[in-house]
Order: structure tokens, then C-alpha cells, then sequence
């Protein structure tokens, strides 16, 4: 169903910027961090954006020459589409992309969440990470999910205030804008703000996550009134508004991200949190203007004649996926190719040994020491591709030993990582990469609304479980610490310049998402829609997800006989990747209701 209205205001914000341009020129990893809907069509309000839409239908990328914009909802990449056509850079279009879709899909993302960006930067040709991970509250101690001794169940924890960390994404847009923007701030917040007020229609998708999680969002009368007004479920094409947004978006706009942290917005933050009925939480003012993004060193890869750059801790994003490509090395993928149970094999194993290490090592590298160079060393990953060897599923998949250049000696942990999240790819007319990917952890996040928008519950990415055998678990709870992630925002490089872009939602299975993606564009010669569209197949844990309805299906049988025990399910990513050639190339995934635009 085309949607048939997205706001007379919206579209004259959007027109606005392309006529200035036309005259410059994821209680476990088990569960689906967002249930599998039919993606749905939200809107057609111009011809690029329909030939985007049938394009992805006939799975076929986008192409252009000067810029691209792939994300997770034809609303937020027209609105961006039109910042980079005015002449803005990808840092630019970020905060219009962001803020269209905190309105427009909020289960994922929003002011209220975190995101990780890696940026390469065309003047300086240098790549860098921006960390704006949500934080703990100076209160928090290690036993903040456990009851008697014993971990919460997940949703005991998730829904209210214990379980929301400081938000971190209006930061990270503000020092993105900061370093690498050119169009004036206030301007981009124009669609969002349109959008708001004069109400965008309800997308299929967001409608079906409403009724799949009616019992929670019904928890918080500020939350029931927005998703269930009147006491029913939105509907698929209902207009919606949202004016308690817009008055955020107007204030940001106006004063920067100061008020969110020191400000009003801060204070209605921490009294929604500490007053979440039967589960408040620890959050203050004081932890609110305490916060501060991190610019972090990538954490880079080998593969093949490319470097594989990502987000390092919190996140274990780029040292999984970096493991994963790593212990593929020594293999003829591209001669086994996409139909083969062996490839399979050793792309289920080597993401199984990952995890492995993922559970025990990674973390917050401000509170505890991680081996990240120890991890993704070659002659650290030769060895353990050894275990590849054979012709049948790992008996155990254990924690290697990676060297260390200092000490530390861990357990293993439980953290029941279910992101509700949302990536954007952008490639700027200045040649600019910007790879973010954004969340607001569980879908709906921890159900608290605050002025708009929904509150992260991102804190139950913390370990459930603080010590184990006698060792202390590296990503326990800790005041001030960063939970760590499995978000993989990833910029590929061949001879320093960057080739390709993509990233993913997903929960845990993020890594394999991307690593899969990877894999099918390099080795088996797919462009990026196709890379994207193909069937999944994940194994993090033993149990080989292989996703129903695709081609992966008929892998079932053989993967069983070398091993395996094997789930045929709904595996919903939402990858959005852009190729940088000639020309670029973008593609997004059929699984969700994105696009991609280029020019």
C-alpha cells in the first residue's frame, strides 16, 4: 500500500532544499529483536522515490554518480536525499536522515538511543569512528539485572526505568554537524519538524510492531496514548502527528543538544525514568551532563585485497565480523559460492568461534582491557581457522587465546542483546562515507515516551550475569561504562579509498549479517542489492538459522548431515549498503520498507 499523504509542510521542506539545489547543483539472542513484517510501501511522493521502490522490488540497485543514500524509510532518505542534492555532506544529511526517522519509525531509533558512525573523510583521506553508545548511570552496580543472586528475565528488566542508559545520538549528530557539516544546523531539522506536525501516514511495518507488542506498550499511559490511541492499535495508513517532537526538534534546532543534557528535555528525561512505575531506574541530571561522545580509533581487517574498518569497543561489531572474514581467508569461497553447504560450513563455524571470543573478551576498553589486536591478528586467526579443516560442525566452539599486551582473565557472560535499530549508508558529492548505525536497543525500546520520543532500554546489553567461575565478567554493569554492542557500521577499503559501505539492525546477528554481506559482494561477485536480498544463514551459538522462504532452505538436509542442528526461521535484517566505483551503487533490503537514492 502506497502511502498517500506525508504532509503538505514536509514536501515543501523537501522541495525547498532540491530547488536550492537545482540552482547551486537486537530473554536471549534467540529471540527477533524486531518481529519480521511484510515490509510494507510508505511512500511514492515522487518519481525517484517510486523507481527506488521498484527497483528493490526487482531487485535491482540504484545507481549515480554524485551521491547515495540508502536507509531504512523512503520518508528519511527523500528528506536527506534533498539535503545532499542542496549540496550538503553525508554529516548533514545524518541529522535529517536520524530525526525523520525517530518520527517515522520509532521502535528502532531516535533521540532517545544511541548510534556508532564511521566516517571517512575525502579531504583527509583519513577514517574515524564516532561513539555515541549510551551510558550507565553513576549508580549502577554490577547486580542492577539480578534478583536474589539470580538474572532478571529479560522484558522483567527491559520495560521502565531500569534499564534506560543516557542517550547518546542528539551528541553525536551535534559533533558529526560540528566536524564535517556545511549546510546551517537549524535548517536540517525543517522535515522532521513538517513531518510532525502536519503527520505522516503509519507504515504497514510500524502498525504490525504495535499489535505484536500491544501488552507492553500499554504498560505507560504517555506511550498507550501515541501507539494506541483510544485504547486501539495505529492502523496502516492513519495520519499521525506528533507535536510534542516537533517542540523538541524546534528547541535542538535552535540551541544545539545542550538542552537534552542540561535542559529542560534532560529533566523531564530523568523524572520519567526515576518515576516508571514497579521498575524505576538509577538516571540523574548529573549523569545526563556528564555525557560525552567518544572519537575512537577503527578497528580495520584483512580480507582478500580489502581492509574491513568498523566500530571497535563497546562494540564487537568490527572485531566479529573482522574474526569472521579472517578465518575465511585460507578458503576458496568465491570457487564454493552461494549454494554450497561447505561454504556454509565454514561461514556458521568461524562466526560460532567468533562469538566464542565475542562473549569473554569484548567490551567497554575505558573500563576493562580487550585484546583487540590480539583477536584480529593473523597468526592468531590462521590457527584458529585450523579448525575449519575438517568436513563436519564443530563439537564445541571455545574462547581462543589471543595474545594480550596487558593483562586480563574474564568470564563469560549473558547479555540478552535484542537491538531495535536502523543503519544508514551515505556517500556524499565531496566524496565523504558515512556509515551509522542507530538503535534504541529492544523494539520500543524500554516503553518510555518522553516528549515525543521513546526512551532506550539499552542497559540489558549489559551482562545479566557479573561473575562466573570466580571471574569477573568483562561486560558487567558498571557506572559510567558503555554496554557492548554487536552493531556493525563498515567501511571496506581497497588501496586506502573507501569501496564500499553497509551496516545492519538485528540484535546479535548483526555480524553475520554484515560478514554474509561482505562475502557475497567480494567473493561471489553480487552487486549490493543482490548482497543484500540474499537468504541468511547465522550461527552464533550451535543452532544454524538458516531464513525461510529463500534459497538457504534447500541447505537444511546438508548442513544436518555434516553436523549442524538447523532452525529454518524469519531472519529480518535490514542492511543498507552503498558500492563506490566509476559510479555508486545502492541497495537496500527487501526485508524493510527502505531505499536507495542516488544522483
Amino acid at each position: 500500500m502506497l502511502s498517500r499523504r506525508i504532509g503538505r509542510r514536509a514536501i515543501a521542506a523537501i522541495a525547498s532544499l532540491c530547488a536550492t539545489a537545482a540552482l547551486a547543483q537486537q530473554a536471549t539472542d534467540a529471540v527477533a529483536p524486531e518481529p519480521a513484517t511484510e515490509a510494507g510501501l510508505v511512500s511514492a511522493a515522487s518519481a525517484q522515490v517510486a523507481a527506488a521502490l521498484q527497483a528493490k522490488a526487482e531487485g535491482r540497485p540504484v545507481t549515480g554518480q554524485d551521491w547515495m543514500i540508502s536507509a531504512a524509510n523512503p520518508l528519511a532518505v527523500e528528506a536527506g536525499a534533498a539535503v545532499l542534492a542542496q549540496g550538503g555532506t553525508a554529516a548533514d544529511a545524518l541529522v535529517t536522515v536520524q530525526t525523520v526517522l525517530g518520527l517515522v519509525e520509532p521502535q528502532s531509533s531516535g533521540l532517545g538511543g544511541g548510534a556508532f558512525l564511521v566516517w571517512y573523510d575525502a579531504a583527509s583521506g583519513e577514517l574515524t569512528t564516532l561513539d555515541g553508545r549510551e551510558t550507565a548511570p553513576q549508580a549502577a552496580t554490577p547486580l542492577l539485572f539480578q534478583t536474589e543472586g539470580a538474572p532478571m528475565g529479560f522484558f522483567e528488566a527491559v520495560v521502565g526505568g531500569r534499564s534506560v542508559g543516557v542517550p547518546g545520538t542528539p551528541a553525536l549528530l551535534e559533533m558529526a554537524h560540528d566536524r564535517w557539516g556545511r549546510l546551517g544546523w537549524s535548517g536540517l531539522f525543517d522535515p522532521a519538524i513538517a513531518l510532525a506536525e502536519d503527520g505522516f501516514d503509519v507504515s504497514p511495518r510500524l502498525s504490525a510492531l504495535v499489535v505484536m507488542d500491544l501488552l507492553r506498550l500499554k504498560t505507560y499511559p504517555t506511550t498507550a496514548a501515541y501507539f494506541l490511541p483510544g485504547g486501539f492499535p495505529l492502523l496502516p495508513g492513519r495520519t499521525l502527528q506528533n507535536p510534542d517532537y516537533a517542540e523538541v526538534l524546534r528547541t535542538l534546532a535552535a540551541e544545539g543538544a545542550a538542552p537534552f543534557y542540561t535542559g529542560r528535555i534532560a529533566e523531564d528525561i530523568v523524572a520519567t525514568v526515576q518515576g516508571a512505575v514497579n521498575n524505576p531506574g538509577l538516571l540523574t541530571m548529573e549523569d545526563m551532563a556528564l555525557y560525552r561522545v567518544k572519537e575512537r580509533r577503527p578497528v580495520c581487517g584483512a580480507y582478500r585485497v580489502y581492509q574491513v574498518c568498523g566500530m571497535g569497543p563497546p562494540s564487537s561489531g568490527a572485531i566479529a565480523v573482522g574474526q569472521i572474514l579472517g578465518l575465511l581467508q585460507p578458503f576458496d569461497m568465491a570457487a564454493l559460492g552461494p549454494d554450497s553447504a561447505e561454504a556454509w560450513r565454514l561461514i556458521g563455524d568461524a562466526s560460532r568461534l567468533a562469538f566464542a571470543d565475542r562473549g569473554r573478551y569484548v567490551a567497554d576498553t575505558d573500563f576493562v582491557p580487550v585484546p583487540v589486536k590480539g583477536l584480529l591478528d593473523p597468526a592468531y586467526l590462521a590457527e584458529r581457522a585450523r579448525l575449519l579443516d575438517g568436513d563436519t560442525a564443530l563439537d564445541v566452539a571455545a574462547p581462543g587465546d589471543p595474545a594480550w599486551d596487558h593483562a586480563g582473565l574474564f568470564g563469560d557472560g549473558i547479555s540478552p542483546e535484542q537491538p531495535s535499530t536502523s543503519h544508514i549508508s551515505i556517500v556524499d558529492s565531496y566524496g565523504n562515507v558515512a556509515s551509522m548505525t542507530t538503535t534504541i536497543e529492544n523494539q520500543f525500546g524500554s516503553r518510555l515516551m518522553v516528549r515525543g520520543f521513546l526512551l532506550n532500554n539499552e542497559l540489558t546489553d549489559f551482562s545479566f550475569r557479573s561473575v562466573e567461575d570466580g571471574r569477573p565478567v568483562a561486560n558487567r554493569v558498571e557506572p559510567g561504562k558503555r554496554p557492548r554492542s554487536s552493531m556493525a557500521p563498515t567501511i571496506v577499503l581497497q588501496d586506502g579509498k573507501p569501496v564500499l559501505a553497509v551496516g545492519s539492525p538485528g540484535g546479535s546477528r548483526i555480524i553475520g549479517y554484515v560478514a554474509q554481506a561482505i562475502v557475497a559482494w567480494a567473493d561471489w561477485g553480487m552487486d549490493v542489492q543482490q548482497a543484500v536480498s540474499m537468504g541468511h544463514g547465522v550461527n552464533r551459538f550451535g543452532t544454524f538459522d538458516v531464513e525461510g522462504g529463500t534459497a538457504m532452505e534447500a541447505l537444511q538436509a546438508p548442513l544436518e548431515a555434516m553436523g549442524f542442528t538447523v532452525e529454518p526461521r524469519m531472519l529480518n535484517s535490514g542492511l543498507h549498503a552503498i558500492e563506490i566505483g566509476e559510479g555508486l551503487e545502492g541497495g537496500a533490503d527487501p526485508r524493510r520498507e527502505g531505499i536507495a537514492l542516488g544522483r
